[in-house]
């Protein structure tokens, strides 16, 4: 958006309502001023968005996949302007900004192109006893999503919401982060700039409050990201007229090294999943565990990459700032608690944590139990566990209330040991590749919270399933009447024994 433009809506904005304003965490300079949306708002919004989703529904997949192109053009010709709107809101480098818009594009794309696939209507068999039917499903859109997303990855995270549950016939209203409003209104200005004739993608912006006038304004269903105790607040309010949630909350991942494992391949990998994004990742690397056989050297392979990076708001930066300030004091809290438990600091310790800016920290040896392993830490901090062998890692991986990423790297038992990981999703000998991959179902279970973005079950989740069936011709027994001549249940019973009773 140009300067002007966002300038005249702030303006009117002022009018209306109290504003907040964003911030650059780099270096505390003001990068724009929003709306606190009050309830009425909200609803205004969502029954703006809800009158305009019958004629995008009414175009079909086709038509909308016309229209959804055009806005994907257009992201892609700017996404220099809309990265720089990102790293201005969250700190984080340029290159990781565009790295996040690039997916953001991919997964536009993948939605819109695969939806009808998806959701068409489709027959099914009506099996023996109802041969005489013609039976049929279809994916049907609820009508409004609401979208509350996160600020760490302010575009591509939410956008796994809004681009399938367009794509599937849905208008959206998106409150975006309170801290990085200005992405949230760029991607809705944008979509409006290149679908002017269906204002489905609205926008709400200010703090708790104004989402949770989201969740109660008449939303059809709500998918949020966020931290499990905001989840399970959304949950509650959702409940009093449920609505259905989607939710996708923090993580605590690991990562197993086997003793057959590409150590280099492991070391650089784990580095980049716990320090890009200054460790602000829900998919991120927080736990290693690593076989005895290998530990040494893995764990000097890691000091020694995560030993040369620096965090910084210039662009040679290797890392961003913590873009919540409130999330230093935890990560100060999890270094200290791990290192005063016995824990041995590797790679920097409690003087790393310089906000806005913690450096790289790598521990080894940490109790079990320290917060350092249980809570989610969400900062450039590391981890790093021996164990006896592949089945005490999985053991300790597994033993978390969250379950949402995980990482294996091994030659020979990659794909064994994934499967008896409880997650969501795991990558072998890579790290995060999952959520680059458009048709793979992107959530998690247990604290990490539950349905699914991305993929095809992304698309569904965004739709009602609509089963119907169409009588094709009358059947001699029909049991369903009061008509039915005496003995047509006993006979449809002894067919059912000779059918099923074998």
């Amino acid at each position: 958006m140009t300067q002007t433009a966002r300038g005249n809506v702030e303006e009117i904005a002022s009018a209306r309502f109290e504003t907040f304003q964003s911030i650059d965490p780099r270096t505390g300079e003001v990068v724009g001023e929003h709306p606190i949306h009050d309830a009425e708002a909200v609803e205004n919004e969502v029954a703006a968005a809800r009158e305009a989703q019958s004629a995008w529904d009414e175009l079909g997949f086709s038509g909308r996949r016309q229209h959804l192109d055009r806005w994907r053009k257009l992201l892609v010709k700017r996404l220099d302007e809309l990265a720089g709107v990102v790293c201005a809101e969250t700190g984080k480098p340029l290159e990781d900004a565009k790295l996040e818009l690039v997916l953001v594009i991919d997964h536009l794309a993948w939605a819109t192109s695969n939806a009808e696939k998806v959701l068409k209507r489709r027959k099914v068999s009506p099996g023996v006893l109802m041969s005489n039917q013609t039976a049929t499903v279809e994916y049907l859109p609820y009508g409004v999503v609401g979208v509350i997303g996160p600020w760490n990855y302010p575009a591509f995270t939410p956008m796994g919401s809004i681009a399938y549950a367009l794509a599937a016939g849905n208008a959206v209203v998106f409150k975006p982060s309170e801290l990085t409003p200005g992405v949230g209104e760029w991607l809705v200005k944008s979509f409006a700039e290149a679908v002017p004739e269906h204002p489905v993608f609205r926008l709400v912006t200010g703090f708790g409050q104004t989402g949770a006038a989201l969740c109660q304004a008449g939303v059809n269903k709500v998918a949020f990201t966020g931290s499990t105790a905001t989840g399970k607040r959304v949950m509650a309010s959702c409940a009093e007229n449920l609505v259905p949630v989607l939710v996708e909350c923090g993580g605590k991942d690991a990562l197993i090294v086997d003793s057959d494992a590409d150590l280099a391949a492991a070391a650089d990998a784990a580095v980049w999943g716990a320090m890009s994004n200054a460790g602000q990742t829900c998919i991120g690397v927080e736990r290693v565990y690593v076989h005895d056989a290998v530990a040494d050297r893995f764990l000097k392979m890691v000091s020694d990459r995560a030993a040369k990076l620096r965090p910084g708001g210039e662009p040679g930066a290797d890392f961003g700032p913590i873009t919540m300030a409130s999330q230093v004091n935890i990560i100060r809290d999890h270094i200290d608690d791990a290192i005063k438990r016995g824990g041995r600091a590797v790679v920097g310790g409690r003087d790393s944590v310089r906000p806005p800016f913690v450096e790289p920290v790598v521990i080894a040896d940490v109790p079990e139990d320290s917060n350092a392993i249980t809570e989610e830490t969400f900062g450039p901090t590391l981890v790093v566990q021996r164990v006896r062998d592949v089945d005490e890692a999985v053991a300790h991986a597994n033993a978390t209330k969250y379950g949402l990423g995980a990482t294996v790297f091994s030659r020979a038992r990659g794909m064994e040991l994934a499967r008896r990981l409880r997650s969501g999703m795991v990558a072998v000998n890579s790290v995060i590749a999952f959520a680059g991959v458009p048709a793979l179902p992107f959530g998690g279970v247990g604290d990490s919270g539950f349905g699914r973005i991305h993929g095809a079950d992304g698309l569904r989740e965004f739709a009602r399933p609509q089963s119907v069936t169409r009588t094709k011709f009358k059947i001699p027994l029909n049991p369903m009447s009061f008509a039915r001549p005496k003995g047509t249940v006993g006979t449809v019973v002894k067919l059912i024994k000779v059918m099923r009773g074998r």
